[in-house]
């Protein structure tokens, strides 16, 4: 089995006939996904999406994956395939347009349409290639074959790449519900011609490689959406994915059986339901949806709201019900249903939404209390089956956190994957696929790329440092002037405490110690603006963290006069 090591170098360049494949995202995090095919000096780039932030990120709105790696061949790229319409694999793809408009998209129809929706909000139309499992199509050097898989999304793809190298299988998110809502199964008699053909390296899905069994039926849920239903004597609102067609489809046929009228909230559930209704993927039985103006001339028993938020994000519609933010109130006998699993890292955000929504008297159904929720990625026991049908003879896990990762790795072996042909990769390392052989050869760059309002990538690691000290610890100004001839204060110190949870008056004491000081420096003879602000910096500092154990952060200001 091999993985990186902290030292890899830059990867060399690509040998005539060999394949790379570079994951810019997707490996030791949930989100993100970006997988880069190079043959020759063309490109071939698997899904482009977002990572959420977390809360040592704040401020930030969305992460990217870096696309520093490819930033000077972008021309050579011949397209962007998706493999479905979630965020984590599409959010990313306007800001990689913005840099070269002119890369095609192939995707399925609704993943096309999902991505569209969003292209127009930033003003742009490349061009699209619509694609459905069975079809081949051959994209620059990659001759690409397109297998229907099972997800929590319509119209998901998994995708065979063929090149003189050999056969790679990207199986983007899939599970194996044998009875799916759609009817539409994930295709394993292709997976099996595929093996037959040979399969020369298989990119999974990780993502539950570590929960044993298989994931339970997605028609299971409607029983308990019923029962929810049935119960609840007040308002029902539902939080969900806003691309969850399944889900959203389950509570409408509950809210019609108990003859409740639906609203969508929030920009994106609205969008994405209204283009999933239009392409026929979600059925509207009769006039049941309203307009949310509407929902106040209705009963309260009479009404279902469907909204975003099931992770916590703090700006979307659920988490400002819970804060009293949105002009929803959440009162007393609502009920609140959380129709998603917990993405690792949100769970804080999560039971704080949940507590909030508690508080204001409404009755909470997630998935740790009720059945409303199921996985749309195959457990241990689907990945079992999936690796003897398919018998890659390279393994290369993805989509996962590093325990994911290793979890899927080991089911890989098990079911007779050769331990030396098992990549354990991460961000930025590079496979090449050469002789029927994956091996690591190097590593780029493939840090995170933060979003924070209309900036893109100016937000730093640093920038998140002091953000987090500000929330964290407060911060401490000193103002003070100088005379530029000898260095002599002629104005203050004036200290001024914010969020440090110190007065302004227990400044008096470093205050004097403070001047003391700085009178030192200038007899020294110490006059450069930099070296004042140091000196400032040390002695507040140190004074703080003696008699408060506190480290803020603290802004000297040194004019001179």
């Amino acid at each position: 089995m091999s993985h990186p090591h902290p030292e890899l170098g830059a990867p060399p360049a690509l040998k005539a006939g060999a394949l790379r494949i570079t994951p810019l995202g997707g490996l030791g995090e949930i989100g993100r996904n970006m997988t880069v095919f190079e043959y020759g000096d063309r490109i071939l780039i698997v899904d482009c999406g977002v990572l959420f932030p977390e809360d040592e990120q704040p401020g930030v709105d969305l992460i990217l994956p870096d696309f520093t790696y490819i930033r000077d061949r972008l021309d050579k790229i011949d397209g962007i395939v998706l493999t479905h319409g979630h965020e984590d694999h599409i959010g990313a793809v306007p800001y990689l347009l913005r840099e070269n408009p002119d890369i095609p998209l192939i995707g399925s129809k609704l993943t096309l349409a999902l991505i569209e929706a969003k292209l127009a909000e930033h003003r742009l139309r490349p061009y699209v290639l619509e694609v459905s499992e069975g079809d081949r199509e051959r994209i620059g050097p990659f001759d690409c074959q397109f297998i229907a898989v099972n997800h929590s999304i319509p119209d998901a793809l998994a995708v065979a790449v063929r090149t003189p190298a050999g056969m790679v299988v990207a199986t983007g998110d899939f599970k194996m519900d044998q009875l799916p809502l759609d009817g539409r199964l994930t295709d394993l008699p292709t997976f099996a011609k595929l093996a037959e053909e040979g399969m020369d390296l298989l990119l999974v899905d990780s993502t539950n490689a570590e929960v044993p069994g298989f994931i339970p039926h997605e028609r299971d849920i409607s029983a308990a959406l019923r029962n929810v239903f049935a119960n609840a004597d007040k308002r029902i609102i539902v939080a969900s994915f806003a691309s969850h067609v399944h889900r959203i489809q389950q509570v409408l046929d509950a809210a019609h059986e108990y003859k409740r009228k639906v609203a969508f909230v929030g920009r994106s559930m609205v969008r994405n339901m209204g283009i999933a209704r239009d392409l026929g993927y979600l059925k509207v039985p009769g006039n049941m949806v309203v307009d949310v103006k509407q929902l106040d001339d209705l009963p309260d028993k009479e009404v279902v709201l469907i909204c975003t938020g099931s992770q916590g994000e703090p700006m979307a519609a659920l988490s400002r019900m819970a804060n009293r933010d949105h002009q929803i109130r959440i009162v007393e006998g609502d009920t609140v249903v959380l129709a998603s699993s917990l993405i690792p890292g949100n769970e804080n955000a999560v039971y704080r939404v949940i507590n909030g929504l508690t508080r204001w008297g409404a009755k909470v159904v997630h998935k740790g209390n009720a059945k409303v929720h199921v996985s749309g990625h195959a457990s241990a026991g689907e990945l079992l089956y999936f690796f003897n049908i398919c018998k890659p003879r390279n393994l290369m896990p993805v989509h996962g956190e590093w325990r994911h990762l290793r979890a899927a790795a080991d089911l890989g072996i098990a079911t007779g994957v050769p331990r030396n042909r098992v990549v354990i990769a991460e961000d930025g390392v590079c496979v090449d696929l050469e002789g029927g052989v994956a091996r690591i050869v190097g590593k780029v760059q493939a840090g995170y790329v933060y979003v924070d309002g209309s900036s893109v990538g100016d937000i730093t690691e640093a920038s998140l440092k002091d953000r987090r000290i500000l929330g964290e610890e407060g911060f401490i100004s000193c103002f003070v002037v100088v005379d530029s001839t000898n260095g002599k204060i002629v104005g203050g110190p004036s200290i001024q405490a914010r969020g440090s949870g110190i007065d302004d008056a227990a400044f008096v004491p470093v205050a004097a110690r403070l001047q003391e000081a700085l009178d030192r420096s200038a007899s020294d003879g110490v006059l450069e603006i930099r070296q004042v602000q140091q000196l400032v910096r040390r002695t507040i500092g140190k004074w703080v963290a003696d008699n408060y154990r506190r480290r803020p952060m603290i802004l000297p200001v040194v004019v001179e006069v």
